[in-house]
Parts: C-alpha cells; structure tokens; sequence
C-alpha cells in the first residue's frame, strides 16, 4: 500500500507498506486512529494517544483546527471499505504539496502560534 508519511520537522515521504495493523501501528508509534479531515476519500491515521504521551506536535490541520501530533500518514479510504488503500498518483501530488512546509508551534499564554519554516 502507496502511503504519504509525515514525521515532525520533515518533509513528507512517500513509502510502500504492506498495510497489516502492525505496519500502520509502527509508522505511527502505537495504537491507530483515522480521522477524515479532507473532502476526498483520504484518511489520516495517527496514534491516538500522540497528545496524551505528549508527542512533538506536528501539523496544524485548518480543515478541523487542530494539531495533530506525532508521526501520521495518509492513505486511501473508500467509502463502504472495511481497508484501506494506495494513494492515486494525484492525491500524493496534492498531500505533498498541502504538507510540504514544515511547521513550528510556540505558546503564548493560551494562544498557540503556528509558524511555517521555509
């Protein structure tokens, strides 16, 4: 399975796995959650624990504002699927791109800045 992986501070990655539980859990470090952020059929999936276990935080996704922290990836959710599946060729594309930049967060008092580096 084609997938787009983002660590903190990194760019994103594109890696092939096979797509067992184990695969996806090793990627993110732990237990899995899948959230549907996007209006294409793309999930992201990220360890549910990440703001427990206080994982460096990693993206700030607009779409739901958020943080997601820890090391994530996106893959292809269909709907009425019970798996999930390869990225096409235009959604890494598109992912790449809206995940390029990496980006760091600062507070100040109860705000939390969110800077993009260059």
């Amino acid at each position: 399975m084609r997938v787009l992986v983002v660590e903190p501070g990194k760019r994103p990655a594109e890696r092939e796995i096979d797509g067992s539980l184990e695969s996806m859990q090793a990627i993110v470090g732990g237990t899995i959650q899948a959230i549907y952020p996007f209006e294409d059929f793309v999930a992201l999936i990220c360890n549910d624990e990440a703001k427990l276990t206080f994982m460096p935080m990693n993206r700030m996704l607009w779409e739901i504002n958020d943080v997601i922290c820890g090391t994530f990836f996106l893959c292809r959710a269909l709907p009425g699927e019970d798996r999930f599946s390869s990225l096409t060729d235009e959604e890494l594309k598109l992912y790449k791109q809206r995940f390029e930049k990496t980006e760091r967060f600062m507070r100040i008092g109860s705000t939390l800045m969110v800077m993009q580096e260059r």
